[in-house]
């Protein structure tokens, strides 16, 4: 009867230990900024933590409150891209494979990192190039590509890296649509990849974002930005299917030519960057 009885209690404390040693990762990961390593997890991807659907709902709803009382906690805006995203991926995967320039990108697998980017060469192209706009984005707004945390929730290797190319191609998207990272910027671009991906957390920033503007903002994006971003969005060509770091020589006006994205309307100043 002892037997029977200790059996279960060890089953039990085992998959406590599982989980303490889950949190105790997870805390260090989110709270004190250590870089997470794969003596944590045997997962599909280096710092992949495998969930369950009801663990993902849960993260997507506490990620989401947080990122609604503070759109600049990336964190949360990414942790609610990863759990709730996947229909989403699938589709932006699909595109890439049909795709010549798409599929070698999911075969090579680039990452767009300071530690990839020759920064001397991007600064020494001439203006109006694409690599030189993007670095000037860089600069006056005072944003590194650096600061794209990596996915971890997305229970699909391939489709991990579709929401890892996603968000590192974020910055791009603003310097191809003129759009600063203050929050006027940022929800128009919000607007446009709702349109061109389809991800939840697209739509949930495009509908909520607004709810930060000021009055005079908020007319300027319904009747002017908010219109031309989701035009754009829809019938431009899927911007994962381009291979930016060899296009940094490229005019950027000829890249918006091929993606069929139009100029933005009007200009929207970088200056400050948190005032709605």
């Amino acid at each position: 009867m002892s037997l029977c009885l200790c059996r279960p209690l060890q089953r039990f404390v085992q998959r406590q230990n599982v989980l303490i040693s889950k949190a105790v990762c997870v805390h260090k990961l989110y709270s004190s900024g250590s870089v997470y390593t794969d003596s944590c997890y045997d997962g599909l991807y280096p710092g992949h933590i495998q969930t369950t659907p009801i663990q993902k709902a849960l993260l997507a709803v506490g990620s989401g409150v947080a990122a609604l009382q503070n759109p600049y906690r990336h964190d949360m805006v990414a942790v609610l891209g990863e759990t709730t995203g996947y229909l989403a991926l699938v589709n932006l995967r699909d595109k890439m494979r049909n795709d010549p320039e798409g599929y070698t990108i999911l075969i090579e697998r680039p990452r767009i990192r300071l530690s990839t980017l020759d920064l001397k060469e991007m600064a020494s192209l001439p203006d109006g190039s694409f690599g030189r706009e993007y670095l000037r984005f860089l600069e006056d707004n005072r944003v590194t590509p650096d600061t794209r945390a990596d996915v971890k929730f997305v229970d699909d290797e391939e489709l991990a890296y579709v929401m890892q190319r996603y968000r590192e191609v974020h910055d791009l998207l603003h310097t191809l649509l003129g759009m600063p990272t203050n929050m006027l910027g940022e929800v128009a671009v919000k607007w446009f990849e709702a349109a061109q991906t389809g991800l939840p957390m697209c739509a949930l920033g495009a509908v909520l974002g607004p709810l930060r503007l000021n009055a005079s903002r908020l007319q300027l994006l319904f009747t002017s930005l908010g219109p031309w971003a989701l035009q754009n969005g829809r019938r431009a060509r899927c911007v994962l299917n381009i291979f930016y770091e060899r296009r940094w020589a490229q005019s950027i006006e000829d890249l918006r030519q091929e993606l069929n994205i139009e100029p933005p309307p009007v200009i929207v100043s970088a200056a400050n960057k948190r005032n709605t």
